[in-house]
């Protein structure tokens, strides 16, 4: 199979119906959509197993460590069979047309696929001011910082060519494993690029993103990257425009 779906989904009656619809809708690559019920305590579960009767290619887990973004994403890793693998949030805040851009770039060789807000044709629509200052500065310093390939690390809409996710070790408790896995993917060679996409701020239900509480965990993570560079540790940066010169040279 060429393509899963990782939906993490906590409290998600509001939206996981129509997340499902759109995605089967919109998404016309052959594959398996994974959500990973996180410890919810609404309804999510018995919509998700309702609506397998019609979805043949819906596969239902529990997380079954802690509750939290982190273990539901890492069970979702765990469990999905294909040969990519993007993260899809269960809020509708992702542009699902984006996945065929994704989908395009691994094909080309890649091994990461970020969507990216603050590029042109990107957006950020909605949401708190200070989560997007700072997942726009973080973004943009790292890619002139370390060089790599994207201007919008810490979004959670990616794509993963699955193979390079096992030389991975997590070790992230949050929602800053968005930025983690893309790091450490980049920092073992891994072929990153960057496709633009339009974010928008879910319009039923809540958050459970808390950027204070997770401020630490992010800014901990910037350090590493920074720490990273400065050591001396050599980066092989195969960035989508020097891939591209190669191709026009060719």
């Amino acid at each position: 199979m060429k393509l899963s779906i990782v939906v993490p989904a906590y409290n998600e009656e509001e939206n996981i119906v129509d997340v499902i619809n759109e995605i089967e809708e919109t998404v016309d690559t052959d594959c398996e959509l994974v959500i990973i019920n996180d410890h919810s305590t609404d309804s999510t579960s018995s919509l998700v197993k309702g609506l397998q009767k019609k979805y043949k290619n819906i596969s239902l887990y529990d997380n079954q460590e802690a509750r939290g973004f982190a273990n539901a994403v890492k069970a979702g890793l765990e469990k999905a069979a294909g040969d990519y693998v993007v993260l899809v949030m269960g809020d509708l805040c992702d542009d699902l047309e984006t996945i065929k851009k994704m989908v395009e770039k691994l094909d080309q060789g890649y091994d990461v696929a970020c969507g990216c807000r603050y590029i042109k044709g990107g957006g950020r629509l909605g949401g708190s001011s200070l989560k997007a200052f700072l997942s726009r500065y973080g973004g943009i310093t790292l890619h002139f910082l370390l060089g790599i390939p994207t201007h919008d690390i810490s979004n959670a809409f990616k794509m993963y060519r699955k193979k390079i996710l096992k030389d991975i070790i997590i070790e992230s408790q949050g929602f800053e494993i968005s930025m983690e896995i893309p790091l450490k993917a980049y920092y073992n060679g891994a072929k990153v690029t960057e496709v633009a996409t339009v974010w928008r701020e879910r319009t039923k239900g809540s958050s459970s993103f808390k950027v204070f509480q997770l401020l630490p965990r992010y800014l901990g993570l910037y350090l590493w990257a920074i720490g990273k560079r400065l050591s001396g540790k050599k980066l092989i940066a195969h960035s989508s425009w020097l891939m591209d010169k190669r191709r026009r040279s060719s």
